[in-house]
């Protein structure tokens, strides 16, 4: 069934174009032209932030951090043994499923972490991430308080995530 979706949204734009007399063909490219210019645009951001995320991790930091922030998040009411997943969740996608499979292996997915780990992926987004592509498109200058609210609402997203799950 939904391999029938881009398809099906394919003929309905070009039905809607033929009926409004539009050069669908045209438009198309202009939208791929704006493309270009826009991955243009953002890879270098892009980039930055996947080579920070890497080196995060090779030297260590993002362990030797883990481990002493872990009586902190453990103090909030989340497992000590998310730490690492909720440092790395906010920078990069691919390294947390990394982790949450590691997670998933070590303690299982029906337990109390592998859930908890489950509700931090998935109510948590790559902030650092979305702020580089958003951001760096942005015309406004005035952002102070994009980033700490950004990081501050997913923290607390986690912790009353795990608390529910204490709950249920």
């Amino acid at each position: 069934m939904t391999a029938y979706v881009v398809p099906v949204l394919f003929l309905i734009v070009l039905v809607v174009s033929l009926l409004k007399k539009k050069d669908a063909y045209s438009y198309f490219i202009d939208g791929s032209r704006s493309a270009i210019d826009l991955m243009v645009g953002v890879f270098p951001y892009l980039m930055t932030i996947m080579m920070c995320v890497q080196i995060f991790r090779e030297t260590g930091v993002s362990a030797a951090l883990s481990s002493f922030l872990s009586p902190v998040f453990e103090f909030m009411g989340l497992p000590g043994q998310l730490t690492e997943l909720l440092l790395l969740r906010p920078l990069s996608g691919a390294g947390s499923i990394a982790i949450l499979d590691n997670i998933y292996a070590t303690y299982g997915t029906d337990t109390f972490i592998g859930r908890c780990a489950s509700v931090i992926y998935g109510s948590s987004e790559t902030v650092f991430y979305v702020s580089a592509i958003y951001l760096s498109q942005s015309k406004t200058k005035k952002l102070r308080y994009a980033l700490p609210v950004a990081l501050v609402s997913t923290l607390i997203g986690c912790i009353i995530g795990c608390l529910l799950l204490r709950v249920i």
